[in-house]
């Protein structure tokens, strides 16, 4: 017999949760579609960087508001959860870089986001490790980390939701058919399924890019901040190929994680999660260009996963085209650790009736919305 909840969720990823989190506070009935476990898939493969972005005046102001509210709940994670105000330094590597360093802060101050302008000795007194010679760089003090998959959990027995350990194959209006066949209902279905998301709801524009991060043991102290190449920026916006930057950030246990990079997969190309040595080994070498000494660094541990991105790099966030009570958590790309808080509390907003502190139409999947039959439309 179906079981009926008030909302269910589609995906236990770190969205997902943030999802089920703000409406089981709310003081709904939520239920978790996840077969495989929470705070797996692309949460388990990220970095954890919480970070405000400012691609668009809309990424920054949900990367801002979403910071906001990870802060919020600082207190109250618990210490596995591993959330640290570690701060960024985004490090320019010559005078073109520190100008896009200072046009950064000029948009950072326009939202409110502290940010100071470093030069060389100052980015070298931040991060000694780093090589002599960068042209300066850009400290955000207010950037976090956490563990997404440790946070995910958190959240989901915090909201209180029933997880069904099942995987998810049809969603309509009001009901979701399982992959053992049974159908649970409920008042609100919200797709939060990642890369998987758009075969749920075929009106939603997802693509999936690859990504790796590997680690090393560089000793301890080696890293204080997320220490990030300003050539980042430019690799976002590269929509085919495949990119490496530096990107790193020492854990508590001392272990350097060592990112990333972009791979966006063929057209048809089924997705394959195996770690590609070549990959691995440019994400060593860019790093050895920032931080000679990690040349040296005993290599621990390497993996891949997949993000859900979006042709203009903005997540998909509320009503389905063509649904009624059907709402998309999803194609947060790199960043669904940072806007999963965010996430959430639009998605209770839209269920509820609720006014948002944010403007919601810039991330409303109409924007998007992929024509297709009616017959492949479900619910009325």
């Amino acid at each position: 017999m179906a079981e009926a909840y008030d909302v269910l969720v589609i995906g236990g990823g770190i969205v997902g949760a943030a999802c089920a989190h703000e409406l089981g506070r709310a003081g709904l009935r939520v239920g978790i579609v996840e077969q495989r476990g929470i705070g797996t898939g692309a949460t388990s493969a990220g970095m954890g960087h919480l970070v405000a972005l400012d691609d668009s005046a809309a990424q920054l102001a949900l990367s801002r508001y979403s910071l906001k509210l990870w802060g919020e709940l600082a207190d109250e994670l618990p210490e596995d959860c591993e959330y640290r105000r570690c701060g960024t330094l985004w490090v320019a590597a010559d005078e073109d870089e520190l100008r896009l360093a200072r046009e950064k802060r000029g948009r950072y101050a326009s939202a409110g986001v502290a940010a100071a302008v470093l030069d060389e000795r100052q980015v070298s007194e931040a991060e000694p490790n780093l090589r002599r010679g960068l042209a300066g760089g850009l400290l955000v003090p207010g950037d976090a980390a956490v563990h997404p998959a440790s946070a995910a959990r958190f959240l989901v027995k915090r909201s209180g939701a029933e997880v069904i350990a099942k995987g998810a194959k049809e969603v309509r209006d009001g009901e979701a058919r399982l992959s053992d066949g049974s159908v649970v209902t409920a008042g609100a279905v919200v797709n939060a399924a990642g890369t998987a998301a758009a075969g749920l709801t075929p009106e939603l524009s997802i693509r999936s890019r690859k990504g790796h991060i590997a680690t090393a043991e560089p000793g301890a102290g080696f890293a204080s901040h997320q220490v990030v190449e300003l050539g980042y920026v430019k690799s976002t916006h590269a929509e085919e190929g495949d990119s490496v930057v530096f990107n790193v950030r020492q854990n508590r246990n001392g272990e350097l994680l060592i990112g990333s990079s972009r791979q966006y997969g063929r057209e048809g190309e089924i997705e394959d999660a195996q770690v590609e040595p070549g990959m691995i080994e440019r994400l060593f070498a860019r790093a050895a260009e920032y931080m000679p000494a990690l040349a040296e660094a005993r290599p621990l541990r390497r993996w891949a996963g997949f993000r859900a991105g979006t042709p203009d790099g903005l997540p998909l966030i509320g009503r389905c085209p063509g649904y009624k009570n059907v709402f998309a958590a999803a194609g947060h790309e790199g960043l669904g650790a940072t806007t999963s808080l965010g996430t959430g509390r639009l998605i209770a907003d839209w269920i509820l009736g609720r006014a948002s502190e944010i403007e919601r139409a810039p991330y409303e999947p109409a924007r998007l919305s992929v024509p297709v039959s009616p017959d492949t439309i479900g619910g009325a």
